[in-house]
């Protein structure tokens, strides 16, 4: 993992493979942006123009590089690009964030990367350390190329390696605000990486029961209390969704229940994340072109996950607890047949009309076994539907909820941390197409609208009384075109950093 320090050092004296400066859009050409002020000194206060004769303009995520000036010990200077330059108040947390996120994946291979980005305070430098965490992540566990000729560990001057350090330039190492926000950026960014490296190992190493595995094991680490029910526990339970889901498949579903709890908590918030580790569509199979990427369909679940650990590390004064519907969804002789009835956890039947709108109905099981606990409120993440990817696109997740005073706050938690999001409707009217002939509901409804009517179908799973939000994750979930910003190719780890801002919240006492 990148390993992350702050320093009170100047850009001219630390020692690193680069110097990472930000240049802005200025209104006659780029302009050197607040912590630059070394290296333009040394350059006789003509950065911005060295940088406008090399075709920089200042554009958001644009990388430049350069020669270090004489005298600097960095052989380089990566300066980035941070968009318009504000009028009055400095350049937002966010910027800050995609900037060195952008810097830190222009700077794979290296070993040291020292970020003078604009940092007024703990914040600003708690975006950067963020921002450049996050961009500093490659999965390369299938990959053997930096492997020596016997196919073993990777060589250490592997030129695909992630940046191996990042100094934060301004970050006080020793200020009470500026540690904890190190702290706080380290848990959350290495989390994030988690839920990435979850989504994108492929489906014939990751199942339900590997997945399980592994938040088996990181609860051991991380003193959380897990319990998992497997296809004997789920049957005996009468769980009806996720094994209705998961019969058609060898690798058998599990529910996982992964807690953590703090002795001054006074809320509990519960995360319920669908984890299909492969998504054939079952019987209702995809079509061609739909299936290469489904092995992202458990990224609700990788979210969750990830979020419940960082919670444990930040050590928030809340109870969190994540349940996992992990489930491999395939075509099969024992397989879900479209026109079965499923019976749920929660006693109600559903008509199964359409196999792949599989996410729902292990979801509706979590809700049910999750609600029994009365949380003080619920979020589930999801995959769920092509019809909210068609109404937000690839980067922005849509966000339902029985409360509008919940959904308004889940929403402004999303946009404080970066995350594209947007408050959707639940029609009333569109329940009616839900209605089935032989079952108390059916899992397909009107097909425009579909985002809405998935949401109107969980809805029904919910404890009375409890606010609850639907996070569907299908756009951001998993990037399919090229990097930008502090976002890689592949799993994107979305909803993660919503989620633990969240329980941030919560356990200061603005649940929302």
């Amino acid at each position: 993992m990148t390993a992350l320090t702050f320093s009170t050092s100047s850009a001219a004296t630390l020692r690193a493979d680069a110097i990472v400066v930000g240049v802005a859009k200025g209104a006659k050409g780029p302009v050197a942006a607040p912590g630059a002020e070394a290296v333009d000194t040394a350059f006789d206060g003509k950065l911005a123009a060295v940088l406008e004769t090399l075709g920089a303009t200042g554009g958001e995520g644009e990388v430049t590089k350069l020669p270090a000036p004489s005298g600097f010990k960095a052989p380089v200077v990566l300066a980035v690009g941070l968009g318009d330059a504000p009028e009055d108040e400095g350049f937002g947390t966010e910027t800050l964030r995609r900037a060195a996120g952008a810097a830190a994946r222009a700077l794979t291979g290296a070993k040291k990367g020292a970020f003078a980005l604009p940092v007024a305070d703990a914040e600003d430098a708690a975006a950067v350390a963020e921002g450049a965490l996050m961009g500093a992540y490659a999965f390369t566990s299938y990959r053997t190329s930096g492997a020596d000729s016997a196919g073993g560990a990777k060589k250490k001057d592997d030129k695909s390696a992630p940046l191996a350090e990042v100094v934060v330039l301004g970050g006080k190492p020793r200020d009470k605000a500026f540690k904890a926000a190190a702290e706080r950026a380290a848990a959350v960014a290495a989390e994030v990486n988690r839920a990435r490296d979850l989504i994108n190992t492929p489906s014939n190493d990751l199942n339900p029961k590997s997945f399980a595995a592994a938040a088996q094991a990181a609860a051991k680490e991380h003193g959380l209390k897990i319990e998992i029910l497997d296809e004997k526990a789920l049957a005996k339970g009468g769980y009806g969704g996720l094994m209705g889901v998961g019969q058609g498949s060898d690798s058998p579903p599990r529910l996982v229940r992964i807690g953590y709890t703090h002795p001054k908590a006074e809320k509990t918030l519960a995360f319920v994340g669908k984890g299909i580790t492969y998504d054939s569509g079952g019987i209702s199979l995809k079509p061609a072109g739909h299936n290469e990427t489904m092995k992202c369909d458990m990224s609700g679940a990788a979210a969750v996950f990830a979020a419940v650990v960082a919670v444990a590390k930040l050590g928030l004064a809340v109870n969190v607890t994540g349940w996992l519907a992990l489930a491999e969804n395939m075509p099969s002789g024992s397989a879900t047949r479209p026109g079965d009835v499923l019976r749920m956890y929660s006693g109600k039947t559903v008509e199964v009309l359409n196999t792949d709108a599989e996410g729902r109905l292990v979801l509706a099981d979590a809700l049910t076994r999750a609600s029994e606990e009365n949380p003080d409120a619920i979020v589930d993440v999801a995959t769920l539907t092509g019809a909210m990817v068609l109404a937000l696109g690839n980067r922005t997740f849509g966000i339902m909820a029985n409360d509008d005073a919940f959904r308004a706050s889940v929403h402004e938690i999303a946009e404080e941390v970066g995350e594209q999001s947007w408050p959707m409707p639940m029609p009333a009217e569109l329940r009616k197409g839900m209605d089935s002939s032989v079952a108390d509901i059916a899992n397909m409804g009107e097909r425009m609208g579909g985002g809405l009517v998935a949401g109107l179908f969980l809805k029904e799973f919910v404890g009375e009384g409890i606010p609850w939000a639907h996070l569907d994750i299908a756009g951001p979930a998993f990037n399919e075109s090229g990097p930008f910003g502090y976002t890689p190719k592949g799993g994107t780890g979305s909803a993660v950093r919503t989620l633990v801002r969240l329980a941030e919240r919560t356990a200061e006492g603005d649940l929302g």
